[in-house]
C-alpha cells in the first residue's frame, strides 16, 4: 500500500482521501481508529495491528507529535519481536514509504493525523 499525501486531517492512499485516523498492515486498513486515551497510545488502542503480527510498527504522532507513546508500551513491544518507529505523522508517513519499498518483513503503521 503506498500513501500519496499527507496534509493536517488528510492522508491519501492508494487514491483514495481519509480524514480519521486509521491503521494499515499489509494490505489491508482499518479506519476511523480511536484512542482510549486520546493523545495517550495504551496497548489495547493497537489490539487490530498486534493480531496481524506486523514485524515492524512505525507511529504517526499527529502534525505536531502530540500523541504521546508510553516507554511501557514499546518495551511490550519490542518484546514481542516488533521493530518500532515513532514520530510526527509527515516523517512517519514517508517513512512508511521507504521502507514498504526496500523490506519485505510485515509492516504496520497507525496514523495520528491532527494535532
Amino acid at each position: 500500500m503506498h500513501i500519496d499525501d499527507y496534509q493536517l486531517g488528510t492522508i491519501v492512499i492508494e487514491g483514495q482521501a481519509y480524514n480519521a485516523d486509521l491503521m494499515i498492515c499489509g494490505e489491508e486498513l482499518l479506519q476511523d481508529w480511536w484512542r482510549q486515551e486520546g493523545h495517550s497510545l495504551c496497548l489495547n488502542d493497537l489490539k487490530w495491528v498486534l493480531e496481524r503480527r506486523p514485524e515492524i510498527l512505525i507511529i504517526g504522532k499527529g502534525n505536531l507529535g502530540c500523541m504521546q507513546v508510553p516507554a511501557e508500551i514499546l518495551e511490550i513491544l519490542q518484546k514481542r519481536g516488533i521493530q518500532i518507529q515513532a514520530a510526527n505523522t509527515e516523517f512517519a508517513v514517508q517513512l512508511y514509504n521507504e521502507i514498504t519499498k526496500k523490506d519485505s518483513r510485515k509492516i504496520a503503521a497507525t496514523f495520528h493525523l491532527t494535532c
